[in-house]
């Protein structure tokens, strides 16, 4: 079982994301329900939850969520969008509540970019008052850019803006855009293809490593990340027979995700492919993502196996 798992507590935001994955219906998890569910999450062999929404600092509760995660002896962490962490009260108090680490989501570097992907006028400017302020805390804070068709060419440019002015960020993710039952399949212009992120996305992962710090990739299929493929979230979990359990406050309920889940459903080309085995394939192949981009491999994948397992 899975040691890091996931609840979502609430499904309200103060953004509204062009490619959202979790829209908004409205629903907020109660402080006795959450504490069941991480009860039976702790039997289960839990040792570290994810607070997701939505945006979680937007539960009346969260401090006390925060708080009960922490009195069972379990890791503690919140992913945001980063809007209120803008105040410096609101951080201060959700400090002091002992969360120790955040994933703050951040989409661009561009001011008019993030503004429009995140539909907020004010999302660039909170997110840099945000990343000031955390600055002056003894916080973990890595970042998540979901990779999309209007920031898929500054990728690397990104990473240097955000090394330069907030070096105290050690750890990254990027996810590529995921299309299905959400925003992204009412909004296809930010969807955006493979080719559009490759030479970006590369750079980005040479410059973070050169600058030591630590990264994954969600989505992107082996063939677009040679040089990095001990990086990629689903064959990691692959090779390693990780799975995961994520509590949805949606008709999903609860869903757990095995090794064998990291797996998307192949097109014909990936049969030709060396890393067929251990490499996710392509999401959304053919529906929204175009399987012809694919490139079949012949490196031995026990190169990247042998890395992950040294990792």
């Amino acid at each position: 079982m899975a040691k890091i798992n996931y609840i979502q507590i609430i499904r309200k935001c103060n953004q509204n994301c062009l490619f959202c994955s979790n829209p908004e219906n409205f629903k907020e998890m109660t402080v006795a329900i959450f504490k069941k569910q991480l009860d039976d999450l702790i039997e289960r062999g839990t040792r570290e939850i994810i607070i997701t929404g939505g945006e979680p600092t937007l539960h009346p509760q969260l401090f006390s969520l925060i708080k009960y995660t922490l009195s069972k002896g379990l890791a503690c962490r919140i992913i945001t969008n980063g809007q209120k962490l803008s105040d410096k009260k609101y951080l201060s108090d959700l400090v002091k509540t002992g969360l120790k680490h955040l994933h703050l989501s951040f989409y661009s570097y561009k001011p008019k970019i993030q503004n429009y992907l995140s539909q907020n006028p004010k999302s660039y400017l909170n997110i840099i008052k945000a990343l000031k302020n955390l600055a002056d805390y003894n916080i973990e804070v890595n970042i998540n850019c979901v990779i999309s068709k209007y920031n898929a060419q500054y990728l690397d440019r990104y990473i240097i803006f955000i090394l330069r002015n907030f070096p105290y960020i050690k750890h990254f993710v990027f996810n590529n855009l995921d299309p299905f039952m959400n925003r992204a399949s009412e909004n296809i212009q930010v969807i955006p293809k493979l080719s559009d992120f490759k030479a970006s996305l590369n750079k980005a992962l040479k410059i973070l490593k050169l600058a030591g710090r630590t990264f994954r990739v969600e989505r992107v299929p082996l063939c677009y990340m040679l040089d990095f493929a001990e990086y990629s979230t689903e064959t990691r979990k692959r090779v390693k027979d990780e799975g995961r359990i994520i509590i949805f406050l949606d008709k999903r309920k609860q869903m757990l995700q095995n090794s064998d889940q990291f797996k998307y459903p192949q097109v014909p080309i990936c049969n030709s492919c060396s890393l067929k085995d251990i490499c996710a394939g392509l999401y959304a192949a053919d529906k929204y993502y175009d399987a012809s981009e694919l490139k079949p491999q012949t490196i031995d994948p026990q190169i990247i196996i042998s890395k992950i397992l040294k990792s």
